[in-house]
């Protein structure tokens, strides 16, 4: 298994503070998913991570809010039959999650008007629009 998951940079989570869940999957599949335990549950307590701190923690919690509980930001995987592949789409989708809720905000948009041309144009296709609605009414009034 891989060990620490690298997140962004000098960023990594270390492999101890990532815990792992399994258990049998749901759905069809035959006698295999009876018996083994292919689905993977990532556990990673994102309010007590030595890996995370100052405004990288504050924006996941922030941004991650929804899907904490008491903390911990929990992924599952269950599409494969294998185990090993589940662990490796739950890291996946963890560093991903986690990429995403640390990635600095967006630029403010700057506000800005329309151009003298876009406004003459958009009067002239109204202009044209209702001529053309015009010309469609029956004039047997």
């Amino acid at each position: 298994m891989p060990g620490d998951l690298p997140i962004r940079g000098s960023l990594v989570i270390p492999e101890s503070e990532v815990k792992w869940r399994f258990s049998r999957s749901g759905g069809p599949g035959g006698q295999g998913v009876n018996t083994t335990d292919s689905r993977v549950e990532l556990l990673f307590d994102l309010a007590n991570s030595s890996a995370l701190r100052g405004v990288y923690r504050e924006r996941a919690l922030e941004r991650l809010a929804d899907r904490l509980v008491d903390g911990v930001l929990s992924v599952t995987a269950s599409e494969q039959r294998s185990q090993y592949q589940n662990r490796l789409a739950a890291e996946r989708r963890l560093v991903e999650i986690l990429k995403a809720s640390i990635a600095p905000p967006p630029r403010p948009r700057v506000p800005t008007k329309p151009t003298a041309g876009s406004k003459q144009r958009r009067i002239d296709d109204k202009k044209r629009r209702g001529d053309i609605k015009r010309q469609r009414r029956s004039t047997d009034d």
